[in-house]
């Protein structure tokens, strides 16, 4: 079995052959407790020496966008908060660094780095599927449980502090690229 910490690459046998194939995530429990993440977040940023962190809140939910055609013909995008970013782009740099990277779909993950100030990257850097799961969504692609990719994924840092920074420089920017991709389906992985 997998131990925690161990990596799987292209030399080793895959640890299950598919999701359905492993008892622990089919039925959807984990032996490991929920995290805590307010909690978490909050001694982060107590520990770097900010404010508290303040939540940010909207009244109103989203906008419910069901899905209108079957999975295996979904156009899927990948968004990713993890701080990724391609060999040779330039690394995220500050704590509130508001940038975006655009990575084309077909970027070897080996050639994926991490720069983010907010988590420990050390199995993120081992494994980038952790935090931008692109070996699987191409997986999926190739098995055609989903329709395909689109040619570029998106990835920034998540962790910016400032909501309003957010929400005018980094928001904007993702929904631009992500539109201009097509997508029928969005798959965004915080970290």
């Amino acid at each position: 079995m997998w131990e925690s910490g161990e990596v799987s690459d292209s030399t080793t046998e895959p640890i299950v052959d598919s999701i359905a194939d492993s008892p622990e995530l089919r039925d959807g429990r984990s032996p490991l407790p929920p995290a805590d993440y307010i909690g978490e977040t909050k001694r982060l940023y107590d520990s770097l020496g900010y404010d508290s962190y303040r939540w940010a809140e909207r009244p109103e939910p989203p906008p419910w966008a069901p899905i209108t055609k079957p999975l295996s013909e979904c156009r899927v995008a990948l968004i990713g908060s993890g701080g990724l970013y391609r060999r040779g782009q330039v690394a995220f740099h500050t704590k509130d660094d508001t940038s975006i990277r655009v990575i084309d779909t077909n970027t070897p993950t080996s050639e994926l780095r991490t720069a983010h100030f907010a988590y420990d990257q050390t199995d993120a850097r081992q494994d980038p599927n952790c935090v931008f799961p692109l070996d699987r969504l191409r997986e999926l692609a190739a098995d055609d449980t989903i329709g395909s990719l689109t040619e570029q994924a998106l990835a920034f840092m998540g962790g910016i502090y400032s909501i309003r920074r957010m929400e005018t420089e980094t928001v904007p920017r993702i929904v631009e690229q992500c539109l201009a991709q097509e997508p029928d389906i969005v798959l965004l992985v915080p970290v």
